[in-house]
């Protein structure tokens, strides 16, 4: 009887400490990806460095952040749909993002996309210049866009 209650109690110890391991490993897999997926609302890169090509989208009155999200990435400018909601709705230009046709770059990022549809027609040229030539200040921009040199 008394051998029992050993094996009994040796087997249910190591079941609490599988259970413990187990619940161990799932708060720390899902901590990493909650930090990796909060990382990337900020820092997220853009699909591609240099030039990039140029994607034409529409945007209408009637999407929502997730159908832009869902657009931007079946047209390779995004790499996570989901993601670009929560970007969507932490950037400063949420409210100032106007429906049209944009010529957006996978050089750009969701807050220079952004950017570029919350401006009037005739000014989103100058970011999308000004992410193609990166290297460019934007005070060299600016004077080569007034010079008309540009």
């Amino acid at each position: 009887m008394k051998n029992l209650k050993v094996v009994l109690s040796v087997v249910l110890t190591a079941i609490q400490l599988t259970l413990i391991l187990v619940a161990v490993y799932v708060v720390y897999t899902g901590a990493v990806k909650c930090h990796d997926y909060g990382y990337r609302i900020f820092a997220e890169p853009p699909m591609t460095d240099g030039e990039g090509r140029i994607v034409q989208v529409a945007v209408t009155e009637t999407m929502k952040p997730k159908d832009i999200g869902e657009l931007f990435e079946k047209k390779g400018l995004i790499r996570d749909g989901k993601l670009f909601i929560l970007q969507y709705y932490l950037s400063e230009f949420r409210k100032d993002v106007k429906p049209g046709q944009f010529e957006l770059s996978t050089s750009m990022t969701v807050e220079e996309m952004m950017e570029a549809a919350s401006l009037p027609a005739n000014s989103f040229s100058i970011v999308l210049y000004s992410a193609l030539l990166a290297p460019i200040s934007e005070e060299l921009l600016f004077r080569k866009l007034v010079q008309g040199s540009l």
